[in-house]
């Protein structure tokens, strides 16, 4: 598989503060990092602050990005897909943070109508596609149907077949279309992933978030592996790659997808 992997962001141990550690522990960022907790991190607060100010670069890149799309008339495409609770979303909001939202749209498609059902697989994605000038999220996209739906038993063998027959072809399409596409797969381990599913139901603001095919993730934690894999064989093309971001640590996700968004477009840097 020819897919690139990029490893988490270093977050190095503090053995002796340097003068530069003591500067940015003094900054706005790095105060602000200190009293975040009752119980001071320098360690942490070091690694929060230095976060923050990569994040912010790279945001003011993302508008400059954003920018030379509104202007020259491209057309983005970017697909965040994923194990459930693999941090997609938060990485979209990050890397979203401050462009214009005029000319960005987040697409979180819910499951299809009966109507949706009854038509080509794809065309309520096409429904979606960028115009000129805009920038496209998917939280999850037509992939669904690579894994997600299989594994769950929402689609039948025959449906998934044509899927996998047609999705390399659709997306030369795109392509074609002069549209730049990227594909993203936040990889997280099973461990993490209960982890944070016991996160999220212990908190009453998040736990809208579990949903039933969530509860059966772990159970079901081979056959997602089995579909990812046929998945990345089948649709990692020199056209449009899978790009898999190592997500067990949120920070390091987010920077390192912003990051592989900013050098796959050629924008005016």
């Amino acid at each position: 598989m020819s897919s690139k992997l990029i490893s988490d962001l270093e977050l190095n141990p503090i053995v002796d503060l340097t003068e530069q550690d003591v500067k940015l522990l003094n900054s706005k960022v790095g105060l602000r990092q200190l009293v975040r907790s009752s119980k001071v991190n320098i360690r942490k607060a070091l690694n929060y602050a230095e976060y923050d100010i990569t994040l912010r670069n790279l945001q003011a890149e993302m508008i400059k990005l954003q920018t030379w799309v509104e202007e020259n008339d491209q057309k983005v495409v970017i697909i965040y897909e994923g194990r459930d609770a693999a941090g997609k979303g938060g990485a979209i909001r990050r890397t979203a943070a401050h462009i214009n939202p005029r000319a960005f749209r987040v697409v979180a498609l819910p499951k299809p109508t009966k109507e949706e059902a009854g038509q080509w697989y794809f065309q309520r994605y096409v429904r979606r596609l960028p115009m000129p000038g805009e920038i496209v999220f998917f939280d999850r996209s037509w992939y669904n149907r690579a894994v997600v739906e299989p594994v769950n038993g929402f689609c039948t063998q025959e449906q998934y077949d044509i899927f996998m027959e047609n999705v390399n072809e659709f997306e030369k399409m795109l392509v074609q279309s002069k549209t730049h596409l990227i594909k993203l797969y936040f990889s997280i381990s099973k461990t993490e992933q209960k982890r944070r599913f016991d996160d999220i139901k212990k908190d009453p603001l998040k736990r809208w978030k579990m949903s039933p095919v969530d509860e059966r993730a772990q159970e079901l934690w081979g056959e997602y592996t089995m579909y990812k894999k046929v998945m990345f064989e089948h649709t990692d093309t020199e056209r449009s790659p899978w790009t898999i971001i190592d997500a067990n640590h949120k920070i390091s996700a987010r920077i390192n997808s912003l990051q592989h968004i900013l050098e796959r477009i050629p924008y005016n840097k």
